[in-house]
């Protein structure tokens, strides 16, 4: 074996200590990069609760609305929603020329941060947004606020 000079000489079980050193670090950096939280970087708010009617398109409940047509008094609701990814609303209200009338409905939600996205039961999607206390939703054209 040849030796020059400006070499110099290292024991194999130092060679094997720093490689071992080496990927030790390369292994903690992996998994460190791995359990790190790939969130929107949006707070998600706490949801939960049963939050009570306080305006429909703009107008303080009870409220005179129209709606498909229809001319109607919405007297009170709430809307509920469960940790178990469920919600739903209870809205009593008064058809023009009619009487006291209650609808529940129901529905599965998803949350994005503020954003709850409600799959009704046998109809289509809403979109609503958490802000604070207050819960906003469109449901087709029909703006309504709930507060807790």
């Amino acid at each position: 074996m040849q030796t020059y000079p400006d070499q110099i000489h290292v024991k194999p079980a130092i060679i094997c200590r720093l490689a071992f050193q080496a990927i030790l670090l390369v292994t903690l950096g992996v998994i460190l990069t791995a359990c790190k939280d790939e969130t929107t970087g949006r707070t998600r708010a706490d949801a939960t609760g049963v939050y009570e009617l306080v305006m429909v398109n703009g107008n303080k409940v009870p409220a005179s609305v129209s709606h498909d047509g229809a001319t109607l008094q919405v007297r009170s609701g709430t809307f509920t929603i469960n940790a178990d990814g469920t919600c739903g609303t209870k809205t009593v209200f008064v058809p023009h020329n009619g009487s006291e009338m209650t609808r529940e409905v129901s529905a599965t939600y998803k949350q994005d941060g503020s954003k709850l996205t409600m799959q009704w039961k046998g109809a289509g999607t809403t979109v609503g947004t958490i802000e604070g206390k207050s819960f906003t939703m469109n449901n087709e054209g029909m703006v309504l606020v709930y507060t807790k």
